[in-house]
């Protein structure tokens, strides 16, 4: 056993800090890649619904189509 006060004190605290980093580090990562997720989907919805809206003015637009779009 250290019977410096100062060493028994680093080395007591030294694991929890570890420990500490170790979860931020998970918890971060998680974060960052769910917000990355949210993201490409938002991206995604927008390019599908404009591909939506395009093919419903296209078929609106066709001769002998109904005057109204179909609705969902």
């Amino acid at each position: 056993m250290l019977e410096n006060f100062w060493a028994n004190a680093a080395f007591s605290v030294t694991p929890t800090i570890l420990v500490g980093l170790i979860f931020w580090l998970v918890i971060a990562s998680i974060l960052k890649a769910d917000r990355t997720e949210r993201k490409v989907y938002s991206e995604m919805e927008t390019a599908e619904r404009l591909r939506r809206d395009l093919e419903r003015a296209n078929a609106a637009d066709a001769p002998g189509s109904m005057s109204t779009p179909p609705s969902d």
